[in-house]
């Protein structure tokens, strides 16, 4: 039986542990061949052990997405000379960096957690848009928070939350330039409270077992990379199994 991505190319950020590993998984499952980036060799080669267990197919891009962006830039020209396209981009690789005042964070920590979080995911609009663009059905989804967009906003969240909202605003207008010319449709997917390690950093005095499991999420994120999903320029919400439209404040 054909799966439902079968013979398509699938590029995941941060995904040897929690949500992107399992959207990477997922997605394999499913057919898609993983493109697997991230910080640790080792994570990444125990993803891949898992990939094969079940006859999936992976490759693996050890990177550091705070200081070497220039390997962006030639994962672009490296997909295109293996494959020639590029189906899927799921940027889910992301810091929480520090919970501090604004004005107590230190600029190199202000300037790495930018630099990942989004940063590179410009760069890898740079690099990746032309192979999403031969694709037929060339799909970005990129991971929000409420940290950068909730009405009330939680004190010394700064850092991260100015990040979030500079990336949902970075895949709104990728999505706008896309729209209507290409077969490329950009959205985000907002988690809310996940078992995942950043939640734990952040939220030291929950317990986890309350929270549901990156691998519960990720079919939802992989909804959202198949080649019927249409929409464009919209925000999935986890908690409330909602696709939200943004709005201007009233």
């Amino acid at each position: 039986m054909t799966q439902p991505l079968s013979n398509r190319i699938a590029l995941v950020t941060g995904a040897s542990r929690g949500i992107g590993r399992a959207v990477a998984l997922e997605l394999a499952r499913q057919g898609a061949h993983v493109v697997a980036l991230a910080r640790t060799q080792g994570a990444l080669e125990d993803l891949d052990d898992e990939i094969r267990k079940f006859g999936g197919e992976a490759t693996l891009v050890p990177c550091d997405l705070s200081t070497d962006h220039d390997a962006l830039d030639r994962l672009g020209a490296a997909i295109h000379e293996r494959w020639g396209k590029l189906d899927i981009f799921v940027g889910n690789a992301g810091l929480l960096g520090v919970l501090s005042p604004l004005g107590h964070i230190d600029p190199k920590e202000w300037d790495r957690v930018f630099s990942v979080n989004v940063t590179a995911n410009w760069r890898l609009i740079r690099s990746l848009d032309p192979l999403l663009k031969r694709s037929d059905a060339g799909r970005v989804v990129f991971m929000s928070s409420g940290a950068g967009h909730r009405a009330e906003l939680r004190a010394y969240w700064g850092l991260y939350g100015v990040t979030k909202a500079a990336l949902d605003t970075l895949a709104r207008f990728y999505a706008a330039e896309t729209q209507n010319i290409a077969n490329v449709r950009v959205n985000l997917f907002q988690p809310g409270p996940l078992r995942t390690a950043m939640r734990a950093k952040a939220m030291p005095g929950e317990d986890p077992m309350t929270l549901k499991t990156p691998e519960e999420a990720a079919p939802s994120v992989v909804a959202m990379c198949a080649p019927e999903w249409g929409e464009t320029g919209k925000l999935y919400d986890f908690p409330q199994g909602k696709l939200l439209s943004f709005r201007e404040p009233a």
